[in-house]
């Protein structure tokens, strides 16, 4: 019959006295650290829209799709947090710091299917006043023009967008006149690179 190691028997001590070194997660909730990396959420009134985080996500974890609902141009993102690696880079290079933010829930296993792994939003787009074409979301174009001050002025459709978000100018009264031929006045309309750069050389 072989004997224990003294080692053992220190080790075996020591446990008795002090408890076990594991948690009893899941049965009881655990403290993380401040820092720990968890599943990422849109913070939908910080977030413009811009899908900065999807460019950036090396897993793919977070889509974003562009398409007209019921009339309308919106942006649907969606973070899939079964394919997220949590390496933070939404959120280190959203324009905001605000928009997706990394929460401190690491888990969120779940036997609904993949479909509860997921957070959904969606940004209204800003459309061309000639080609009915899709810009960019509409906070966005807020953002911008916060960011810019007086130098937003600069800008012809900047102009308008925001002469109009104060109520000082008036919606296009010929919008629905979408299509044909560019002038020299649609160059204070809300137009899209394409369509300006076309209004420019027109004028």
């Amino acid at each position: 019959m072989k004997y224990p190691k003294l080692r053992e028997l220190k080790e075996a001590l020591r446990a008795i006295i002090k408890g076990p070194y594991t948690t009893s997660f899941p049965k009881k909730p655990v403290t993380v650290c401040e820092r720990l990396r968890g599943r990422p959420y849109f913070h939908e009134q910080d977030c413009i829209g811009c899908a900065a985080c999807a460019q950036v996500c090396p897993t793919g974890a977070i889509e974003f799709k562009d398409e007209v609902v019921d009339g309308k141009w919106l942006r649907s993102f969606v973070v899939h947090w079964d394919v997220c690696i949590f390496c933070g880079q939404c959120q280190a290079n959203c324009p905001t710091g605000k928009g997706i933010i990394l929460s401190s829930e690491f888990a969120f296993a779940t036997c609904k299917g993949r479909s509860e792994l997921q957070c959904k939003m969606q940004k209204e787009l800003v459309i061309c006043e000639h080609c009915g074409n899709k810009i960019l979301p509409y906070e966005q174009y807020l953002w911008v023009a916060a960011r810019l001050g007086v130098l937003c002025f600069t800008n012809p459709s900047l102009i308008v967008f925001s002469l109009r978000r104060f109520g000082l100018a008036l919606k296009d009264k010929f919008k629905e006149f979408v299509g044909g031929e560019l002038f020299r006045a649609d160059r204070f309309r809300i137009l899209c690179p394409r369509c300006r750069r076309e209004v420019v050389i027109k004028s």
